[in-house]
């Protein structure tokens, strides 16, 4: 079984773009980094293999083809839908759907996952199923601020945030935390415990 880690690091994400320039596409400063368990499929498994053997202060280039990374852009997965699907009483709430927003869908099995809207018309919906970097070719430049052995009760949290559950001892949590630990759910802070 692999070791799990508690692994920070901050980091530059840029994408290869023409004319061997690239764009910055997201940044993990060192005052708020991005931080994963190892084993746990938290991030992308060939930038996790790459940063999983450095100790903290180590730096990294890392390059991941688009194979790698979020795979091919799929034009079939760009599906047109009814606006009635994001309708409530007849309307569209327009602070939450509109160009560009990123919305939780549910299959009919009951899969969750996002999808970008991409346009809007009075009768239809066009929403990208694509992950947003999918067709792109990542490189991720940076340095390991923490690598150690995780915690039984950090794996527990991160399983539990994974599956739609709580950390931190959230009692009457029905799984929909707002997307992260809610150790304040016992007070009733957190809006999605029921």
């Amino acid at each position: 079984m692999a070791e799990n880690k508690y692994i920070t690091v901050a980091y530059q994400l840029f994408a290869p773009m023409q004319d061997n320039d690239r764009e910055l596409i997201e940044e993990a400063t060192s005052e708020r980094p991005f931080q994963f368990i190892s084993a746990l499929g938290m991030t992308l498994d060939a930038f996790e293999a790459q940063i999983a053997p450095l100790a903290p202060g180590e730096s990294f280039d890392i390059k991941l083809s688009t194979e790698e990374a979020y795979g091919p852009f799929v034009p079939e997965a760009v599906q047109k839908v009814p606006a009635s699907i994001f309708m409530i009483n007849g309307k569209i709430d327009k602070r939450y759907i509109y160009e560009g927003a990123v919305v939780p869908l549910q299959n009919a099995d009951g899969e969750r996952f996002n999808g970008t809207i991409t346009e809007i018309t009075e009768n239809e919906i066009t929403v990208d199923l694509n992950h947003p970097l999918a067709g792109k070719e990542l490189n991720f430049v940076g340095k390991v601020i923490e690598s150690r052995e995780a915690t039984n009760q950090e794996i527990q949290d991160a399983l539990n945030v994974m599956t739609g559950g709580c950390s931190g001892g959230c009692g009457g949590c029905s799984g929909g935390c707002s997307g992260g630990s809610c150790g304040s759910c016992g007070e009733g802070g957190c809006e999605g415990c029921k």
